[in-house]
């Protein structure tokens, strides 16, 4: 008995923990997203502020850009990861731990010091290109997508679908494909949602570097009007959260055909 109440009063606490936690992000979020629909006439409402949104010439035109770019980015990262965490976890290199430590520089590495130094590492003719951003972005997510990837090749065979693999004579990148990826397609889902929606954000690098996307020019657009300020901010938060959304529904249709 005493230990049913325990478990009870566990589940109640960690009940309430999660809806305070939720309710600090959402009730913020909803309070904006209130305040978007107000005019100058006291308690009046209207879609003015999200017409006035959409009616700016280059709103489209960034939020496509910020996409692709992050998109690139996502493709960048798993490129690179996949076949590297893969080839770790298979060998067991001693370089494994030193690849996590680095993984976790963009996280100790000032801004500043990241965005310029990585940026005249690169060559001249990508430093001259807004094809720089998705390889700073893919580095600047790479404490998230690296760890999301590696839990999902802890938690899988690896050493014994690498060699039944190589017996039936895949060759490595047919490894990588047929076998790697549908085993981690959960994680790499993770992973590329978290890339996602962390660079389609960046707003310091990108400025650091005077390039335009969605977020630098929210800050531009935005001195115009006070309450189209609050509502492309509002889009702006809410673009992550649909992603994120759409990446965990493709999660939990992937886990059901498993299943």
């Amino acid at each position: 008995m005493e230990v049913s109440v325990n478990t009870f009063t566990g589940k109640r606490i960690l009940f309430f923990t999660t809806a305070i936690y939720f309710a600090l992000i959402f009730i913020p979020l909803i309070s904006a997203t209130e305040y978007t629909f107000k005019t100058s006439v006291k308690g009046s409402y209207s879609w003015n502020n999200y017409r006035w949104v959409f009616e700016q010439s280059e709103f489209t035109h960034y939020v496509l850009r910020s996409f692709w770019i992050a998109g690139l980015s996502v493709i960048v990262s798993l490129l690179i990861l996949i076949p590297l965490q893969t080839w770790l976890a298979i060998s067991q290199s001693k370089w494994r731990s030193f690849v996590e430590v680095v993984s976790l520089f963009p996280l100790i590495i000032p801004v500043v010091a990241f965005a310029i130094g990585a940026q005249v590492a690169m060559p001249l003719f990508v430093q001259d290109s807004v094809l720089e951003l998705p390889f700073l972005y893919a580095m600047l997510s790479l404490p998230y997508t690296y760890r999301a990837i590696d839990i999902g090749l802890s938690a899988i065979p690896i050493k014994t679908l690498y060699e039944a693999s190589m017996i039936s004579g895949a060759t490595w990148p047919k490894t990588i494909l047929r076998v790697i990826l549908p085993n981690t397609r959960t994680a790499v889902l993770a992973s590329s949602a978290l890339g996602f929606a962390l660079c389609i954000g960046e707003f310091t690098l990108t400025s650091l570097l005077h390039w335009d996307t969605f977020p630098t020019w929210i800050n531009d657009v935005s001195q115009d009007s006070v309450l189209g300020a609050i509502t492309l901010s509002v889009i702006s938060l809410l673009i992550p959260i649909v992603i994120i959304a759409l990446f965990a529904f493709l999660l939990t249709k992937g886990k059901e055909k498993n299943e």
